[in-house]
Formats: C-alpha cells, sequence, structure tokens
C-alpha cells in the first residue's frame, strides 16, 4: 500500500516535498502529545522525552521523502520516536535489563491471573488528581516492553496493527504484552485506589478495558 492520492496527509506531504516547509508542522501537531508519550514511556524523564521528540521530529523531516505510506504517518513518526528513544536509553546505559524470552512470549498461551475483585475500585477516587498521579506512576514501573504497548493502545488509541507497525513486533505479541500489562496495572492499582478513598464512597466502576 502507498501514499494514497487525495488523503490531506498525502497533500501535505506533497506540499512538504515540493518546497513549502514551513507546513511541516501542520503534519506532525496532531502527533506531538503521541510521541512525547511514547518518548517518555522510554525513559521516564520529561527533559529527556522532550530532546527525543524534538530529535525525532528532525529525523522524521530528514527522511519525509522515503515515507511510501506502508503504514500511517503517525505511525511512522511514532517508530521513529520510539527507535529514537530507544538509542537514548542505551547510550545513556540507564535502562534496566529485560529478559522476556520474544520466542516464548509470541507463542505463549496466556492464563489470566486470579483477580476476584479487581472491579471494584472507587469511582471517586478516579475525579482526584492523586489518581491521575497513580496512574502514571503505576505505567512508569512497567518493564519498558509492556509500557510501551500500554502508552500507543490504552493512552493513545492506535489499533492493533499500528501499534505492531510502531513497535516493530508481531499482532500476536501485542495482544500477549497488553494483556500482561493489564493485569499489572490492575494488580498495582486496585489496592491503592481502594486506600484512596472511604469504602462507603466506593462505586461499582469497570475498567475501560474489561
Amino acid at each position: 500500500m502507498g501514499l494514497v492520492a487525495g488523503h490531506p496527509e498525502t497533500e501535505l506531504i506533497a506540499s512538504i516535498l515540493a518546497g513549502e516547509r514551513d507546513r511541516f508542522h501542520d503534519l506532525i501537531r496532531p502527533y506531538e502529545r503521541r510521541i512525547y508519550l511514547t518518548a517518555f514511556s522510554v525513559v521516564k524523564n520529561e527533559a529527556e522525552a522532550e530532546d527525543i521528540v524534538q530529535e525525532a521530529v528532525l529525523r522524521a523531516y530528514r527522511k519525509l521523502a522515503s515515507f511510501r505510506g506502508e503504514s500511517k504517518f503517525g505511525t511512522w513518526l511514532t517508530a521513529i520516536t520510539l527507535n529514537e528513544a530507544r538509542l537514548r536509553l542505551r547510550r545513556s546505559k540507564s535502562a534496566l535489563t529485560d529478559s522476556l524470552d520474544e520466542r516464548t512470549e509470541d507463542g505463549a498461551e496466556v492464563t489470566p491471573a486470579v483477580l476476584t475483585d479487581w472491579r471494584e475500585v472507587p469511582l471517586a477516587a478516579l475525579e482526584r488528581g492523586e489518581i491521575r498521579l497513580l496512574l502514571q506512576e503505576a505505567i512508569a514501573s512497567l518493564p519498558e516492553t509492556f509500557r510501551e504497548v500500554v502508552i500507543l493502545r490504552d493512552m493513545e488509541e492506535m489499533n492493533v496493527s499500528e501499534t505492531a507497525q510502531a513497535l516493530g513486533i508481531s499482532i500476536s505479541l501485542v495482544k500477549v504484552r497488553l494483556h500482561r500489562a493489564r493485569l499489572m496495572l490492575q494488580k498495582i492499582l486496585v489496592p491503592k485506589l481502594r486506600a484512596a478513598i472511604k469504602p462507603e464512597r466506593r462505586s461499582r466502576w469497570r475498567w475501560p478495558w474489561s
């Protein structure tokens, strides 16, 4: 699949390549939040994430002529951002090693953990700023491979195919990682959310992905 004639992004890219360079920001503007969160999901540092975004955007600009539309532009830009973030992390030697066996993970049979009452989450607590912080901290605590997929699928709402393309992994592996990541988040968050408000104020609430 190549660039789709008549598509707004296709026309925008064509105009940029034809010399209207100032339109590049119009092209990337819809994806600025996504790529920042993507970078932050890897390095977990705001300043580093901002630097990575700048580098990724510059790289995308320089490589724009090579974009052929095999994926969406946003997916392509996200993949560039991920690669830049991973490179930055390797250079700083600050990453925690992840010993996941990709082959086993891709073909493994997934058995959900036993969480008998994880849906009993206090609704009122979700309306408080401290809960947003708890969620951010919980996501930040996930291993990198799981953190990335949660950011792209659950926060940026990329579909499974787009997420797989951005991460350079299979669709089945996206599904496995996302399932495991969500279970991790449930285990981390449910006790904290229950403790966040008084028991009498609890309301039944379902996770958006349940």
